[in-house]
């Protein structure tokens, strides 16, 4: 299946599905909600799981006709089951091993499947609060209002070839990612703009996409609320269908 990854002219909707919080139930749940507002891709995966991210994976393909993508935390989650792996680089950190070293691990199997592997910039941004990508990936965050850090961060990733940037408040931020630094990172760059983490409202989903973001992705709130989706579908339509303006 082809995955239609994050672009310029449409905005997308990605639902974020944790292994460890995807049991029967919840994810029927969440695939009928799914289904139901439109999500454009799944992406499965987490920083600390107990249960095989590929089960999920299969599990949700049997569910549903939504492309899934695979968003590894760490080498035990790579499987060739996705439609698609976005490989993350963690560019706003120093930590080698997510920057490279876990990438040469993982160049023999992903070469075997290398027209699904989607090169990501990733960049966790402070949002308030203590999330589990920091705290797993053993880097600090980029703080909430450095917008000239962000930026030339950003702009580093897309001139090293990454296909899209994605800024990550993290699950368990205290909010998103702020709308001027999307509206900073946004402008400099060219290449999509993802974000994700605090995501947890209508209203702050259609403010990080009118500062610029091309895809957002809920995670934690649709655990909390699955119709969350339903909301974060309806805003994403009404930027890809503005209505006609009277001449």
């Amino acid at each position: 299946m082809r995955v239609e990854i994050p672009c310029r002219k449409r905005k997308l909707v990605a639902q974020l599905i944790d292994p460890d919080r995807a049991g029967e139930a919840a994810l029927a749940l969440a695939v009928r909600y799914a289904a139901e507002a439109g999500v454009d891709l799944f992406l499965a995966g987490g920083s600390l799981t107990s249960v095989p991210v590929e089960d999920v994976i299969m599990r949700l393909k049997q569910l549903s006709s939504i492309p899934v993508v695979l968003f590894p935390g760490n080498l035990t989650q790579l499987t060739a089951s996705a439609d698609a792996v976005f490989l993350l680089s963690m560019i706003s950190g120093r930590n080698p091993e997510l920057l490279i070293g876990n990438h040469v691990i993982a160049a023999p199997l992903l070469s075997r499947m290398r027209e699904r592997v989607i090169p990501i910039g990733y960049m966790l941004i402070n949002c308030g609060g203590d999330t589990s990508v920091e705290y797993m990936s053993h880097t600090s965050p980029i703080p909430g209002g450095k917008n000239d850090i962000a930026v030339a961060t950003a702009l580093a990733g897309e001139m090293l070839g990454m296909k899209a940037i994605y800024l990550e408040g993290g699950s368990g931020a205290a909010r998103p990612v702020n709308p001027s630094m999307i509206k900073a990172v946004r402008a400099e760059i060219t290449i999509p703009l993802i974000t994700g983490g605090g995501l947890d409202t209508a209203g702050k989903i259609d403010l990080a996409f009118e500062a610029g973001a091309d895809m957002v992705v809920i995670g934690n709130g649709c655990e909390q609320d699955p119709s969350l989706i339903t909301g974060a579908c309806q805003v994403r339509d009404r930027f890809n269908n503005p209505p006609a303006r009277l001449t």
